[in-house]
């Protein structure tokens, strides 16, 4: 039994718990998963080779097919507002919106800060296009 191959096995499951508790991104806890089977194959007294072997089988297996799933699972950074379901929508401009300078909407009898990404300035009483949504602010565009 190789007790140097079972240290490093050892430091390798600290290494990438270490670092995958200070990332949070998914990746390190399938080495260090990998890392705990090595462990145990040193342990019982397998070959270099087939720790190896075990270790990066294990460790690519579980990166490529375990966590995206995971990653899906735990996505939590999404905070769903329905204000996405304006997208696409026709508002009316209430106030001048100029080139570079804010202006204001209304939709669903909603009044909105709007900008234009374009040249165009967009008079009162124009009908604009929502584009997309940044903050609190509506992207438009005349149709």
């Amino acid at each position: 039994m190789d007790t140097w191959l079972i240290i490093l096995w050892f430091a390798v499951i600290l290494i990438s718990a270490f670092i995958e508790i200070n990332t949070m991104d998914l990746t390190s806890v399938w080495f260090s998963i990998g890392a705990l089977l090595a462990f145990i194959f040193a342990i019982i007294g397998f070959g270099w080779v087939t720790q190896l072997s075990v270790f990066l089988a294990v460790s690519v297996v579980l990166l490529l097919s375990v966590r995206p799933i995971a990653k899906n699972y735990f996505r939590t950074n999404i905070v769903s507002t329905n204000a996405d379901r304006l997208v696409g929508k026709v508002a009316v401009c209430t106030k001048e919106i100029q080139p570079g300078e804010r202006g204001q909407v209304k939709i669903d009898g909603q009044y909105w800060t709007a900008i234009t990404p374009g040249d165009d300035t967009v008079l009162v009483d124009e009908r604009v296009e929502i584009l997309a949504i940044d903050g609190v602010k509506l992207i438009v565009v005349k149709p």
